[in-house]
């Protein structure tokens, strides 16, 4: 928990996911007067169309924090509902791209909570990026909003080191509460105006764009190192995606660097002679795969996985 004093003012929060959801609950803990969440729409699921509740409404309302759920942000009956609110601050936590006439609203600004140590990794994956590019360390970056995606002022940042085996999802967790203490630290910086906002180096910036399916696919023709970050980067979501020999797609969620003394083809699948260890050849040394999920199944390890899948492997 954070030592410092609630800022005592008005704050309205915006974000969608389970990690803003958790810097909210944080941020109410603390002390934090947050007046109004904005979030986005409920979504209709199913075959019957309905009505699934939305992690941050879930929170808001356990929370008794009112919520707003536009569908257009320069909608002008929402610019004048969350104006009524009279937010001093606002803070985003993945959330949309807030129009010029939302973020200049409040008097101390809006600031936005990202995952990484600006200006590396601007964009919607940046945990997921850092791991697949075998970065040793990132952080999280308190700065101002602007016009243009993740450009703005830097208010605060703190960084922390990423482990040779730690997956994206690891990182979020770490991030997160990292995030929540950084979110009370800005607040607090801003209401005493003890903070400098600095501009970030456009020079020594790096791109975290949106991973789609295809970019999933591990190209076994890299080296171990590559195909291992890639596994962990990518894990548990949007997860890494092998193709077996009967070209069925096996998801990998956990993977290790091979402790053995051979090599073999970039794709090709072998196992130990226990048949508890599976093993996937890449450009240099093996690559083991610890935990999979073949399709239509449950996670599991690799042994599980090769007790009912000998004949994917006979020829």
């Amino acid at each position: 928990m954070n030592d410092t004093k609630p800022s005592g003012l008005r704050l309205a929060f915006f974000g969608t996911p389970a990690f803003a959801a958790s810097i909210l609950e944080y941020l109410q803990i603390e002390g934090e007067n947050i007046v109004v969440v904005v979030t986005t729409p409920q979504k209709q699921q199913g075959r019957g169309l309905k009505t699934t509740p939305m992690v941050m409404q879930e929170a808001a309302q356990k929370l008794n924090i009112p919520v707003l759920a536009p569908e257009k942000l320069r909608d002008e009956k929402f610019i004048a509902e969350l104006r009524s609110f009279n937010a001093d601050i606002f803070c985003v936590v993945a959330y949309k791209i807030l129009p010029r006439e939302v973020f200049t609203m409040p008097k101390y600004g809006a600031f936005n909570i990202h995952t990484s140590l600006l200006p590396k990794y601007r964009g919607a994956a940046p945990m997921n990026w850092a791991v697949i590019n075998g970065e040793k360390e990132t952080g999280v970056t308190t700065f101002l909003l602007d016009d243009k995606i993740d450009t703005g002022n830097i208010l605060m940042q703190e960084s922390v080191p990423i482990g040779d085996n730690e997956t994206a999802g690891d990182l979020h967790d770490k991030l997160m509460h990292l995030g929540a203490d950084l979110a009370v630290a800005t607040i607090t910086g801003l209401a005493n105006n003890t903070l400098t906002p600095h501009p970030q180096s456009s020079e020594e910036s790096t791109s975290a764009p949106k991973i789609f399916p295809n970019d999933c696919i591990l190209d076994l023709t890299k080296t171990a190192e590559q195909v291992h970050n890639k596994i962990r980067g990518l894990s548990p979501y949007p997860t890494a995606i092998a193709m077996l020999p009967n070209g069925e797609r096996l998801k990998v969620f956990r993977s290790a660097l091979a402790n053995v003394d051979f090599n073999s083809s970039p794709g090709l699948f072998f196992f130990s002679g226990n048949k508890k260890k599976l093993y996937i050849g890449t450009s240099t040394i093996p690559v083991e795969l610890l935990e999979v999920q073949r399709e239509n199944k449950k996670r599991m390890t690799a042994e599980e996985f090769l007790r009912g899948a000998q004949n994917i492997f006979e020829k």
